[in-house]
């Protein structure tokens, strides 16, 4: 049914709704009626187990960034763009998740990557760790671990895996494997002085400490080599460890032979055979792999998020009882706290098409999909432009007060915000854009407050899910809610004897 109404929106919604074509009534009657069918289908739940549930993380992809990477992806396809839909878009259930931390009404990507992978809320900047911890406090942190979805599906039986365009060891996937009681602790020369040698590993030492993670693939490399090795892809660049270990080496030496595979670039990894291949590990970069928009520049080669998906979930479905697997969009913050939209977008893109690769990869009758963010940003959609404006272009039909035209995507702080000096005193006057090219790829959007890096926003974000028991996902709900929906799905954890 999803894809005969998925169908019948693209040949009779879209096509009759681009620009300059006639928009009867019975247009939008037509749509809306297809809609309503699809609705009204809805009404027979799908109760199974899930088998395989994938998490699909879009860091700070905020409402206005799903919005506005639809718009830019059908206008990529030489549409209007504002009746595109995305893959998420599909998904028959959607709800808002209110994303504060215990100690912050506007989040980071820990506080936030604990609810939603662990189950309970804490405070900004912990990991894998309750309310009952202190951020930066090894000490009186330890005790308050608290185990993960990816955990709690290792336990059942089932093959986890992580796909990330961050460092591996960045908030959002270091939740799924560590407890630790600061985010910035990746390698153990992360932790301050006073704080080592009282219990607490850093979260590249923690990766190896569990076995059982079978594909973990994105950036970071530096975290898990010393600072005596030179990187592969730049031999300037230096490892960051300094107890001397190279837990990539110690990885692949803890598998039984000839099972796994570690990789660098893409060539290498375009040749690992999902088949005969049990244990991949692949850090495509020293920090954060590159943006879409210059992921082809870079000079190793960086696979797409869809083909990291693609072979993760090739490897993970061997397992007969099923998988977990952690996809991360992790750039699309990266760009936004730069104020640089058209990186966010092109991100938000290529994140989008990952979950097309695991839908058509997967089944619904056994396979649960959960599409959400950590949080959301400060960028908005505004201004009355005609339909099918650029998205990243200028505002068409207005200027602003000042006289001068303005971005249709603009962002309320960050490093575009208007200054006269390096104490971000503000003169009010913007400036000028009018022979400025607002769409390529390095331009800065305009900001109203000015600061070195964009702040988070605290509106509550999107969650799309489908699968089984998919409708539970179906209000307005905390964001820690999501871990006990994927553990109910699965009767695992918590709820291995209260599902169904």
């Amino acid at each position: 049914m999803e894809q005969i109404f998925s169908s019948l929106c693209m040949l009779i919604f879209v096509q009759c709704l681009q620009h300059g074509a006639a928009q009867p009534a019975d247009v939008w009657y037509e749509q809306a009626r297809q809609t309503l069918d699809h609705a009204i289908s809805l009404e027979n739940l799908n109760t199974n187990t899930a088998k395989n549930i994938i998490l699909f993380l879009g860091d700070g992809m905020g409402v206005t960034t799903v919005t506005s990477t639809r718009i830019k992806k059908g206008q990529e396809k030489n549409e209007t763009g504002e009746e595109y839909i995305l893959n998420m878009d599909k998904f028959p259930h959607v709800a808002l998740s209110k994303t504060y931390n215990t100690n912050y009404q506007v989040p980071d990507s820990a506080g936030t990557a604990t609810a939603f992978l662990c189950g309970a809320k804490t405070k900004r900047g912990m990991i894998g760790q309750d309310d009952t911890g202190t951020r930066s406090d090894c000490e009186a942190s330890l005790g308050s671990d608290i185990p993960s979805i990816l955990e709690i599906a290792q336990q059942a039986g089932k093959s986890v895996g992580i796909v990330t365009t961050t460092r591996l060891t960045h908030a959002t996937p270091a939740s799924a494997y560590a407890h630790i009681p600061d985010r910035y602790w990746e390698a153990d020369s992360d932790i301050p002085l006073e704080e080592q040698n009282k219990g607490c590993d850093d979260i590249a030492l923690q990766f190896i400490q569990n076995p059982g993670i079978q594909v973990a693939l994105g950036g970071g490399r530096s975290k898990f080599t010393p600072t005596t090795l030179d990187d592969p892809e730049n031999p300037i660049t230096k490892g960051d460890r300094d107890d001397g270990r190279n837990l990539i080496k110690e990885w692949l030496e803890s598998k039984p032979e000839g099972t796994a595979e570690f990789v660098w670039n893409e060539a290498d990894f375009d040749l690992v055979d999902p088949a005969e291949t049990d244990f991949l590990l692949g850090l495509f970069a020293a920090s954060h792999m590159s943006y879409e928009n210059s992921r082809l520049d870079d000079n190793a080669g960086e696979p797409h998020i869809a083909s990291m998906t693609n072979k993760a979930i090739k490897i993970l479905a061997k397992n007969p009882e099923g998988f977990f697997l952690l996809v991360e969009g992790g750039r699309i913050d990266h760009a936004h706290h730069a104020n640089v939209a058209s990186n966010a977008l092109y991100d938000g893109i290529a994140f989008d098409d990952a979950i097309e690769m695991a839908k058509n990869m997967t089944s619904s009758t056994d396979t649960m999909i959960v599409v959400t963010a950590d949080h959301s940003h400060t960028n908005v959609v505004n201004g009355y432009q005609s339909r099918g404006n650029p998205i990243l272009g200028k505002a068409d039909k207005d200027i602003g007060a000042d006289g001068l035209p303005y971005t249709t995507i603009l962002y309320t702080n960050g490093p575009g915000g208007i200054t006269v000096d390096q104490n971000y005193r503000t003169s009010g006057n913007r400036g000028d854009i009018t022979d400025t090219d607002t769409e390529a790829d390095v331009y800065i959007q305009q900001a109203l407050v000015q600061q070195v890096s964009s702040e988070h926003a605290g509106e509550d974000v999107l969650i799309f899910a489908d699968g089984p028991m998919a409708h539970l996902i179906h209000g307005i709900h905390e964001q820690h809610y999501i871990s006990h929906v994927m553990q109910y799905a699965a009767c695992i954890g918590n709820y291995t004897a209260a599902c169904p």
